[in-house]
This record gives C-alpha cells, structure tokens and sequence, in this order.
C-alpha cells in the first residue's frame, strides 16, 4: 500500500530535537515505562501511584489542591479521579459550601497503596543506584526549579506577548502553546 504524506521540505524543523517538551516527555516516558513494569504487581500504575500518594499525605484535600501538587489540568485529573473511584480506592466529596470537592483514600486504596510502596521504593532504589544518588538529587532539585519556572511562566506578560498562529505565519515564527494557570510543584 502506498500512502502520500504532505510535502515537508518547506518546514524548518532545524532545532526542534533540542525541544524542551520534547525532551522532557520522553525522558518521563521511558521512566514512567519502568515504574509502570515494576509497580505491575500491586494493579496500579506510576501516575496512579503519584495521586494516590498525595492524596494519603494530605487528605481530606480538594480536587484542585491535587492538581496543583502534581500539576495536573482539571480535564486529566478528573478523569484520573473518576478511574480511581471507579476502582474503589477513593472517594470524591459532594461539592462544599466554597463549591470544592474533597478526596480521600477508601480501605481499598489505602492497601492498593500499601502494595504499591514497596515495589515504588524496590525499583527507585535500582533507579537511584543505575543514575547515581548525588547525580539524582541535583537533577530533582533542577526539575522542582524547573518546574516553578515554566508555571511562573504560564501567566507571564511573557506569553501575552507571545505571537498567535496568524502573526506566526506571517512572520515565519513558531507560536507557542498555551499553558494552564499557575499551580504550584509538588511537594515530598
């Protein structure tokens, strides 16, 4: 079969390999791949892992309390949530006087954790051990510095000035995406 993909050689593409997002994404992906395989046994997934762990470390917490921890927009937490409970390891609040819904870990989840955490700290040991623990230590701390700069940017003049696709057609310019409003990094 044979199939006719629309002709590229008018795009530069020069330096979009060294892409942030890019590099970034991929870089979580391969290690998300990893913690995904060893938490296997335990029926949860990494990302799973992450909101159930904040959820244990500061619940009763509302729904955008969550979000800001792990930086999550509200469409992909609330469908992360709702697979969750849908489980059986948490349960959301109805909506509170402020409007807020609250989650907390159900029995279930509190053992879906309990299973978890000891294969969590199994393959962040290998992990560590492979990278090198002082090597691990300044990259994490470069990744919350990160982190704290791209949502300080979010709502930035910077991206108020940034060109839109109409502007970057015109002038031949990239446009950038448009990013989530201001949650905070995550916390250990």
């Amino acid at each position: 079969m044979h199939v006719k993909g629309g002709d590229t050689g008018s795009l530069d593409l020069h330096g979009t390999g060294t892409c942030a997002a890019l590099n970034f994404r991929r870089a979580a992906r391969a290690v998300t791949r990893l913690y995904d395989l060893a938490l296997a046994p335990s029926g949860i997934r990494a990302t799973q892992m992450a909101i159930l762990t904040a959820i244990a470390k500061f619940q009763p917490v509302s729904m955008s309390g969550i979000g800001e921890i792990l930086v999550l927009d509200q469409t992909t937490l609330t469908r992360s949530l709702r697979l969750l409970q849908k489980q059986g390891l948490l349960e959301v609040s109805r909506r509170s006087a402020r409007r807020q819904r609250f989650v907390v870990l159900t029995d279930s989840g509190v053992k879906a954790l309990a299973l978890a955490v000891p294969l969590w700290r199994a393959v962040q040991a290998k992990f560590l051990s492979a990278m090198g623990k002082d090597n691990w230590s300044v990259l994490r701390n470069e990744l919350e510095r990160l982190a704290r700069a791209a949502v300080q940017m979010e709502s930035s003049e910077l991206l108020k000035e940034t060109p839109t696709a109409e502007q970057s057609d015109r002038e031949g310019a990239n446009p950038a995406a448009k990013l989530k409003k201001d949650p905070k990094p995550g916390k250990d």
